[in-house]
């Protein structure tokens, strides 16, 4: 039985068969290896907290990590400062490779625009609705005489007439012109404070 296993391991298919096997496991494992060191497996940085920094002061930690980025949006937001970054992904604290892109979003460094909606002949409670639904944010009411009570009569910036389709920026201060029902009323204004707030917005959600 033993010269039996002798000569069959002595075969040389049998020889070609085992060293076929060896070096397949070899190659495996090389490969497997090579994988595990390309893809830094186990091996991760975490992102620092760059939110509120602008780009320049964002660098330095960034490559710190070993991170690079690219910036893919921008927003307009009161409560951080002009080209300050808004928002990564994936987020501070994630654990990512190192190398790895992170999408940044910033702060515009100006106000977004939009245009101007046609408000004339529509009631003031309407023509505010529709400016608050296309971002507008300042907005005051100035009442005027004329005969129909409540009517919007034109919007103005800073005492000039806004025409449909204007760019305006979305934080500049609008004035509606409104008319109070009244053809001889003398000139007088009223400032959108004075007008519940509650009651306007909630127009806002009735028509949009």
């Amino acid at each position: 039985m033993s010269d039996f296993f002798v000569k069959l391991i002595r075969h040389p298919f049998v020889i070609n068969l085992l060293l076929m096997i060896v070096v397949t496991c070899g190659v495996v494992y090389g490969v497997l290896s090579w994988l595990d060191t390309y893809t830094r497996h186990n091996q991760a940085v975490v992102v620092p907290d760059v939110k509120g920094m602008s780009l320049e002061e964002a660098d330095a930690p960034l490559r710190k990590s070993g991170l690079r980025y690219s910036v893919i949006d921008s927003v307009f937001s009161k409560e951080v400062a002009p080209g300050a970054i808004v928002e990564v992904v994936p987020g501070v604290g994630s654990k990512v490779k190192e190398g790895r892109i992170l999408f940044i979003t910033i702060n515009a460094l100006t106000s977004q625009m939009a245009a101007i909606p046609e408000v004339a002949d529509l009631s003031f409670r309407q023509a505010y609705a529709l400016l608050r639904s296309r971002g507008f944010s300042s907005i005051e009411i100035e009442y005027v005489a004329g005969d129909y009570k409540d009517l919007v009569m034109g919007l103005e910036l800073n005492g000039r007439p806004l025409a449909k389709g204007e760019q305006v920026l979305l934080t500049a201060p609008l004035l509606l012109k409104v008319s109070s029902g009244d053809p001889n009323m003398l000139p007088d204004s009223l400032a959108l404070d004075s007008i519940p707030v509650e009651e306007l917005d909630s127009e806002v959600e009735k028509w949009f």
